[in-house]
């Protein structure tokens, strides 16, 4: 036994001893990483209901289909799978509700190796409240000021002094709209306004057509002739906030919010979730050169008002909100007519908007 284990250690000595004298170098396996997939447009949704295409349509099912994003991309590290035109370079993506989940899947997507997204325009599209002092449901809003409706102090109403106006203010301040407040780190954003106004004067005489549905839901609102017209396209501002508020008084809080943190430059003109949190990862991956916040757009649809009409409380009209968004369906396709006609022109013009920024036309 010890001769035979003796013979097998001689062996496995030899062995090595023969495989140290070896210097000719192993031939190197070739493992050259992939070429990143060169996108021109990101086009950035919040939610799908059902399906992502043949039933009801939610923000991203209408892209996908009419924009042929027929490339499905695993993207198991965020809330949903990417789609992908190859010939386009248009890609589309569903960031899930809400500014937790809008800003780690834009992180997720701009730190994805699979992907250049240097010269790649933003677009998030997607259905919002509206105030009825500036539109009306079905219309479509660009905004140029994004507002956190979140990073704040707050005291209940019940409790703060008599002359304050509401419980809300600005950290490192005293008071509600104190004058002396620091410079926004996430509280605002402002988007290129010079794109902004490209978008908006591309879009501007679009027709959103009418529905008998949404002359019914903008009947009640007399008193607002903005929210009596039919759909139009608007420049006006988007408010973000994890908390879907409603009511006249909140509402009047809204446009005190956007004014005071865009410097009286900014009008609040929808209610959303998410894209201060989309913001706030775009300006960082900007930063690490991933991507250029000088080519974010926003677009928000109105598929509800922000507020309750005459003679009706905020919580009964909220309520019935909760039974279903009836201008849902209009709000959507808004949302799709007015973004489409802009990403079309990107890809159209690509050899241009590739190194050089689209600007509005002289009037």
């Amino acid at each position: 036994m010890h001769s035979r284990f003796n013979a097998l250690l001689l062996g496995l000595a030899m062995t090595v001893g023969l495989s140290a004298c070896n210097t000719t170098p192993p031939t190197p396996v070739s493992q050259a990483a992939p070429v990143p997939i060169p996108i021109r447009v990101v086009v950035v949704s919040m939610f799908e209901v059902g399906a992502d295409s043949g039933d009801v349509a939610g923000e991203f099912q209408l892209w996908r289909e009419r924009q042929k994003l027929d490339t499905r991309l695993p993207f198991t590290h965020s809330f949903h799978d990417l789609y992908l035109n190859p010939v386009t370079g248009v890609l589309g993506m569903v960031t899930g509700i809400g500014t937790a989940k809008s800003a780690s899947a834009i992180m997720a997507l701009g730190l994805d190796p699979r992907f250049d997204l240097s010269k790649a325009y933003w677009l998030v599209a997607g259905i919002a409240g509206i105030d009825p002092n500036d539109a009306s449901v079905g219309s479509a809003a660009w905004a140029e000021y994004l507002v956190d409706a979140d990073l704040a102090h707050e005291i209940d109403a019940r409790e703060i002094p008599a002359d304050w106006p509401t419980g809300y203010f600005a950290r490192y301040t005293k008071k509600p709209y104190d004058p002396n407040k620091p410079a926004p780190t996430g509280e605002m954003f402002r988007l290129n306004p010079a794109l902004t106004e490209w978008a908006y004067q591309l879009t501007k005489d679009i027709d959103l057509g009418d529905t008998a549905t949404l002359q019914r839901v903008r009947a009640p609102y007399t008193g607002y002739p903005n929210a009596q017209k039919p759909p139009f396209v608007l420049k006006g501002d988007n408010l973000a906030g994890m908390t879907y508020w409603h009511g006249k008084l909140l509402n009047d809080w809204a446009n005190g919010w956007v004014d005071y943190w865009s410097e009286g430059q900014g009008e609040f003109v929808t209610s959303a979730m998410e894209d201060t949190g989309t913001l706030q990862s775009l300006t960082y991956l900007d930063k690490s050169g991933k991507v250029d916040k000088n080519r974010v757009m926003v677009l928000r649809s109105g598929s509800n008002y922000t507020m309750q009409p005459p003679g009706v409380t905020a919580v009964d009209d909220l309520l019935r909100d909760h039974d279903g968004y009836d201008s849902l369906r209009p709000a959507v396709e808004a949302a799709y007519v007015v973004g489409a006609r802009v990403v079309d022109d990107i890809v159209a013009h690509w050899d241009t908007y590739r190194t050089t920024l689209p600007a509005a036309s002289a009037e």
